[in-house]
């Protein structure tokens, strides 16, 4: 799974957290913008700090983010214009209520959110789709894990074939619910990197699409983006 923020030390962690924590306390009130993922789609709401106290803040937060925050059980906040520091901050889930749509977070760091960089929407899979990678006329088969309009994470069986750099034609199968169908989708790509140490072997690759191929890539993308939503709408936190 893509790791959307990095640890960010300044002091010491304990110093941090103390550091953290006072400028919470001095901030009562106002409004924080948190970041959770769920099934790769970003989860971004507004917050309100309640409180601070016992090394721990109270936030009223959005139920969805709520949900997900159970699930995750850590909150990304976004650095606020009145942070003395530039870096985002990070908070473990001590309590969760999506109904009440309360968190409280403690041993609180500070981060620095990497998937602000991403160019595109990334969807993970429930069930895996098929890809057949084609290179030097030999066809070696794959399982979709997850997917963007620049890019795919993959499982696949054998990776002596498959050389970070390389070139390779795709054929992705990808389910239409709307017609009960699935549609073969040919694009070219390049592998950019090859992880494990046995099979399967996880893929990365960077799609390269026409203007056809990314429609209909776009469409599946979009379908699936619903599919997440309306889980995320069921969940019982």
């Amino acid at each position: 799974m893509f790791q959307y923020y990095d640890k960010a030390v300044r002091g010491t962690e304990n110093e941090d957290k103390l550091v953290i924590l006072q400028f919470l306390s001095g901030m009562i009130g106002q409004t924080f913008s948190f970041l959770n993922y769920y099934k790769e789609i970003p989860v971004s709401y507004d917050s309100t700090l309640l409180s601070v106290e016992n090394e721990m803040a109270e936030f009223a937060i959005h139920e969805y983010q709520a949900k997900v925050i159970s699930l995750e059980r850590k909150a990304l906040i976004y650095s606020h214009a009145k942070s003395p520091y530039s870096e985002d901050m990070i908070g473990e889930a001590f309590y969760v209520n999506s109904v009440r749509k309360r968190a409280i977070l403690c041993n609180f760091a500070y981060a620095r959110i990497r998937s602000d960089m991403r160019r595109f929407v990334r969807v993970q899979l429930d069930h895996p789709v098929e890809v057949d990678l084609v290179h030097d006329d030999d066809i070696l088969k794959g399982n979709v894990k997850d997917i963007s309009l620049g890019g795919a994470a993959m499982s696949v069986m054998d990776s002596d074939r498959l050389v970070p750099g390389s070139n390779v034609g795709i054929v992705l199968k990808l389910p239409d619910s709307q017609s009960n169908s699935v549609v073969e989708v040919e694009a070219e790509a390049t592998i950019v990197k090859i992880t494990g140490e046995s099979a399967p072997f996880s893929c990365i690759i960077e799609i390269h699409s026409d203007k056809h191929s990314q429609q209909q890539i776009a469409h599946y993308i979009n379908q699936r983006q619903v599919e997440i939503i309306r889980e995320l709408k069921d969940i019982n936190a």
